[in-house]
């Protein structure tokens, strides 16, 4: 995180001066990857990129301190909010320290500033008469004498056939229906347990109504100018399809920003007012002339960065309070919405404790580059992602460690050789050489290129500088729209050509055969390696330090991509990025390959609640201890003392397992070829491929459903463990999955990643065990698991709520949600 060393920026007359804001993390517990790919990392991301144009830029953020939500953690915790505010600030900002989050400013919102400037907005729209007063009915404890906000009470959901008796004021866990508090049947004081009863109340509230024709004004010419992603235009404007309504301001709480009015000094400011505010206040402890940032909507573009459930509060709420004050503010002008990035079989939940939080992350010892491309590989920015640990594990070992370092490594390596002989000890050393081989290289020194020869007239290495400067305008052109999981793929594309540049060139060849041509080649293939840390950084900033150090060059030297410095045209002749004559540092390898047993590992620590896996850390401790309690010991002659009888181990060897979903033996198949059954107007015959010698005869009944072509050559998930059957004279030895909907008259393959490979076993997240070498149809195994696959409402294929998973992602059917597979 960067700390204030030097005097805070200020917009810069004639530059571009762009301040950046994403959601304020909620300070009641430790941040999950969703929130942090939701708003830090993101925003992180652009700012880093605002920088490497030379852009002049600052990024603000800071916990979000005030509410219900801090009061209930405060009394789970028998401590006062202040303290629960104190403590996971300090969380929070040592798990964006270790993810390298490049804050200017990191606050909260409890500081005597917030206090300040909300109450100065506030006392402007009440000057401006945009505020009205309004009587609402709420629930009052007399014992704990105060109103109770909606979690602080606790009763029997309303909802017909649910009656869940500790549903929350505002929400039923169980069923999951919004409510009031007043709805609840037998409300009782989470505090106390006492009955709360119902008292009149005043507030405040924002006439939303009364601002609608300036926000509508602005919504639709910043939503256009801005390029607005599509689902904050979508969340914005069915807010104002349902028409605007007033919005109340205040609430009956202690822990807040205190409401300057008299007749409500009682009252402080609901959360949803003032936390935007805390871009404002957070500024300000950035600097005293914060108002240079926030009040000069001429000089100053505003992004802001959030997951969707904040947007209309960033759409609608903020601009309507600013605008309410008739003062000039500095308006957002962007706005970068992702969607839920959800967990292998479910949704990331901060309150249940569901998925890999920041400091579990850093717990893993997978490297923090590692974590931050994959959340933005994956980054959820048009619908809902997920993330699972096997995809993890193929993204690093195939895009980082096997494309970026394997090219990286390549280059340094071989220029940090020792230089070949020359041809005068070439017949010295022939013996030597026959035996041991011969170092060819360049001691570390990169090559000076001959007169003669130019990147411009030899064919490979200007295809590969067309190339990359087509990708350098292409990583911008996306960049600048915040289109930032385009922008990390089209960086990595240039780590890919440099791969085959370096094939297609065959430096190896050149060096004996053409030494001036191998030193353009490998001047050119360094170009490349200094232009991907610099593109990278924005994204694995910690990337770029270790390879300009192996590169030997200062890391605030890169270039910075400015239209003013020319950088830009530079580095689209890769030949003249780095000096010839200099030395380069130590090669190593940048990335380590993730295992199989390591991903099993991390999958099984966190599958379940954190909850759950305490429970289950205890429970193995325990196992541990009865364990050690029947373990054969010494009886002092050298003897063992007995265990468990030999018939006991027998009938328990003999006794049949337990039917999971791991005894099915399901793999990723190709179909080689289908064609309709010589006998059966229904039925089709398939060859696939499941990854074994032979392929497998599979006959299908599916001619009604998908037409031939649509068969062919296509990856489909295959039951390979069933007893073969033989169907109208075929012998079927394997069972295509599919899905159907309810009245079965639409049904879709389900289909595996068009990466996975054929033969790969599909696993369940969570569920482990070898699968049976054939099932016993007696038993009924298939028949009893089938019932529990179906696909979800993202169109996952799933057995209960646990993904079809494969290395390379989740299965998937087209269209079909909420249906059955068989």
């Amino acid at each position: 995180m960067a700390e204030n060393l030097i005097a805070p920026k200020l917009p810069v007359e004639g530059k571009r001066n762009i301040l950046i804001t994403s959601a304020l993390p909620y300070v009641n517990n430790v941040p999950h990857l969703g929130n942090i790919i939701g708003c830090v990392l993101s925003a992180d991301v652009f700012a880093r990129y605002c920088r490497l144009r030379g852009y002049n830029a600052i990024y603000i953020c800071g916990t979000d301190e005030y509410g219900t939500a801090t009061e209930t953690k405060a009394m789970e915790e028998n401590c006062s909010p202040k303290e629960i505010c104190d403590k996971y600030h300090a969380i929070h900002k040592e798990v964006y320290n270790w993810f390298n989050i490049s804050f200017d400013e990191f606050g909260r919102t409890s500081s005597p500033e917030q206090t300040e400037v909300c109450q100065a907005i506030f006392r402007k729209i009440f000057e401006n008469k945009w505020l009205s007063e309004n009587t609402m009915q709420q629930l009052y404890c007399n014992t704990c004498e105060r109103f109770l906000a909606d979690r602080l009470v606790e009763g029997t959901c309303p909802t017909p056939g649910c009656e869940y008796d500790s549903a929350r004021g505002d929400q039923c866990e169980k069923c999951g229906k919004l409510l009031n508090p007043t709805e609840l049947k037998n409300p009782r004081c989470k505090v106390c347990q006492k009955t709360p009863h119902i008292r009149d109340t005043d507030h405040l509230f924002l006439e939303l109504p009364l601002l609608k024709d300036r926000l509508e004004k602005y919504i639709s010419e910043m939503s256009v100018v801005g390029g607005w992603s599509q689902n904050a235009i979508q969340t914005t404007n069915s807010w104002l399809r349902e028409g605007l309504k007033p919005r109340c301001i205040t609430r009956d709480l202690k822990w807040g920003v205190p409401v300057p009015h008299e007749k409500y000094s009682d009252k402080v400011f609901y959360v949803w007012f003032d936390a935007p505010i805390g871009y404002v206040s957070i500024t300000s402890c950035y600097t005293h002339e914060w108002e240079k940032w926030w009040k000069n909507p001429e000089n100053v573009e505003l992004y802001q960065f959030m997951g969707k459930d904040n947007v209309p509060f960033h759409t609608v709420m903020f601009p309507s309070t600013l605008l309410g004050t008739s003062e000039n503010w500095t308006l957002m002008k962007t706005i970068s919405v992702t969607e839920y990035l959800n967990y292998e079989a479910g949704k990331f939940s901060k309150s249940k404790g569901i998925g890999v939080f920041g400091n579990d992350a850093k717990d893993t010892n997978i490297p923090v580059e590692v974590w931050r491309y994959y959340l933005l590989t994956n980054r959820p920015e048009v619908s809902d992602t997920l993330f699972t640990w096997p995809d993890l594990q193929a993204k690093l070992n195939s895009e980082l460690l096997n494309n970026l370092g394997n090219f990286i490594n390549r280059v340094l390596s071989f220029i940090a050789k020792p230089a070949g002989w020359s041809n005068s000890f070439i017949i010295l050393v022939k013996l030597f050489i026959t035996v041991f081989g011969t170092w060819q290289g360049y001691d570390s020194i990169i090559p000076s290129v001959p007169d003669n020869v130019s990147g411009d007239s030899h064919g490979p290495t200007k295809k590969l500088a067309d190339k990359v400067a087509a990708y350098i305008d292409q990583y911008i052109e996306a960049m600048e729209k915040v289109k930032l999981k385009q922008g990390l793929k089209t960086a990595m594309s240039i780590s890919s050509e440099g791969n085959a540049y370096l094939q297609e060139a065959e430096f190896w060849r050149l060096y004996k055969e053409n030494k001036s041509l191998c030193s353009l080649v490998m001047k050119t293939a360094a170009g490349i390696v200094y232009l991907l840390a610099c593109l990278l950084e924005p994204f694995i900033p910690s990337f770029t330090l270790e390879v300009f150090k192996q590169l030997n060059l200062p890391a605030d030297t890169h270039v910075s991509l400015s239209d003013d410095k020319g950088d830009v045209d530079r580095v689209k002749r890769p030949w003249d990025i780095i000096s010839a004559g200099h030395k380069i540092g130590t090669p190593k390898p940048l990335f380590r390959e993730l295992k199989d047993e390591e991903v099993e590992f991390y999958r099984k620590k966190f599958a379940g609640s954190q909850a759950d896996r305490i429970v289950r850390a205890e429970a193995e401790a325990q196992n541990v201890a009865e364990q050690l309690k029947k373990t054969k010991v010494s009886d002092g002659n050298g003897k063992k003392k007995p265990g468990k009888s030999s018939n006991e181990a027998k009938n328990k060897a003999a006794a049949e397992p337990d039917i999971t979903i791991t005894r099915l033996d399901i793999r990723v198949g190709l179909i080689i070829k289908a064609q309709k059954h010589p006998d059966a107007d229904a039925l089709y015959v398939e060859e696939i491929d499941v990854g074994e010698e032979q392929t497998r005869t599979v006959v299908s009944g599916l001619v009604k459903f998908i037409p031939l072509d649509e068969m062919q050559n296509r990856k489909v998930c295959v039951l390979c463990n069933l007893k073969p059957v033989t169907m109208r004279g075929i012998k079927s030895q394997a069972m295509v999955l599919a899905a159907s909907d309810g009245d079965h008259t639409k049904v879709e393959l389900v289909e595996p990643p068009s990466s996975a490979q054929p033969g790969e076993r599909i696993t369940f997240p969570g569920y482990e065990g070898n699968p049976d070498e054939l099932l016993n149809p007696k038993k009924k195994v298939w028949e009893t698991l089938q019932v529990d696959l179906h696909t979800n409402e993202e169109l996952v294929a799933c057995y209960k709520n646990v993904p079809l998973t494969t290395s390379a992602g989740v299965c998937k059917v087209s269209s079909i949600s909420c249906g059955s597979i068989r």
